[in-house]
């Protein structure tokens, strides 16, 4: 019998060691998109690659980015430093979260604002404001998960946010003594959150809900990020993925949607979207419309990037607001 010679011998050796480190640097990339996803605190290495995930204001030439990162700052200045009252409740599973109640004067209707993926409260909404102030609105600024002022260690793009959601109306009902209409109004994973949350069992007080370019659930968000931004292969990482979201929360399914939700759902939406916005792509709001079995409307705002459409059109953003209010809005016997 001849002799296997040494080359040989290592050969399958060499395939085993190659594998093993091949699967061991896709875990590791795996595990360092999670935590930028979703930990409160962001990886130290961020920097490198944060230009590629967080995306730029931009406008496609509708107005000045200088005149955009002005307005956003002063209209955050204002919103935080306004009289508003420190709220907070103790969510489903025990995380304490915290809120801002803006009292409207003799107010019509009870707004529950929902910001998006690792913004904040004023920074979102701080534009909206004065008009949800000057269109008989109280407003509840909700601080979400993992996030600011909120407690968690993570977020959980929509998947926990939901129950918040929840928790935060049963609140809102029973600090207007269930007098108000209440709507939810969400941006970005906010939106998403405020979708997810129409198939849960909500007070009979929440009339509707306005979602600015939510996506469709984490797995479509995530895979998107990192095939379309990142330039890697999501399908190579999927599985860690979803291990290490089963790992972080239990139960909760990655592929779980806003669609499904949608398909359960009976109160009004009004859906928002800009068409430049590269983030989250429009597609996924059109994915949502569809599935929404309720009464819906759509709004597309030309030019518009992620979270712009009240910024290129403020105007035409207002109109479907008022006219939304104004068909959902109804008497809620005492």
């Amino acid at each position: 019998m001849a002799k296997k010679s040494k080359r040989n011998m290592l050969l399958p050796g060499m395939a085993v060691a190659g594998v093993a480190a091949t699967l061991a640097a896709a875990s590791a990339v795996a595990g360092y998109f999670v935590r930028a996803a979703i930990d409160r605190e962001l990886p130290k290495a961020i920097s490198k690659v944060q230009k590629y995930i967080f995306p730029a204001k931009k406008t496609d030439g509708v107005v000045s980015v200088a005149d955009v990162s002005a307005a956003l700052g002063d209209a955050s200045y204002r919103l935080r430093n306004s009289p508003l009252e420190e709220v907070s409740i103790i969510a489903h599973d025990g995380v304490r979260l915290v809120g801002h109640w803006m009292e409207g004067e003799d107010p019509e209707r009870v707004i529950i604002a929902v910001h998006g993926w690792r913004s904040t409260w004023d920074n979102d909404f701080g534009l909206v404001a004065d008009f949800w102030k000057e269109n008989g609105c109280s407003v509840l600024f909700v601080e979400q998960r993992g996030q600011n002022n909120s407690g968690g260690d993570c977020m959980s793009f929509g998947l926990l946010e939901r129950y918040d959601c929840r928790d935060w109306a049963l609140w809102a009902d029973k600090r207007t003594e269930g007098r108000l209409p209440i709507y939810f109004d969400g941006i970005s994973m906010g939106a998403t959150s405020v979708l997810m949350a129409t198939a849960l069992d909500l007070p009979k007080s929440v009339k509707g809900v306005i979602a600015d370019c939510g996506f469709t659930s984490p797995d479509a968000i995530l895979d998107h990020v990192m095939s379309e931004s990142l330039h890697l292969p999501y399908g190579v990482h999927r599985s860690e993925i979803r291990r290490r979201f089963k790992k972080r929360f239990g139960s909760a399914d990655i592929n779980y949607s806003a669609e499904e939700a949608l398909l359960l759902n009976r109160l009004p939406v009004l859906f928002v979207h800009g068409t430049d916005d590269t983030f989250v792509p429009i597609e996924m709001t059109y994915k949502n419309y569809k599935a929404c079995t309720a009464p819906k409307r759509l709004l597309v705002v030309p030019g518009a990037e992620h979270g712009m459409s009240y910024v290129v059109d403020k105007d035409g953003c207002e109109a479907a607001i008022r006219a939304f209010w104004r068909d959902f809005d109804r008497a809620i016997e005492a």
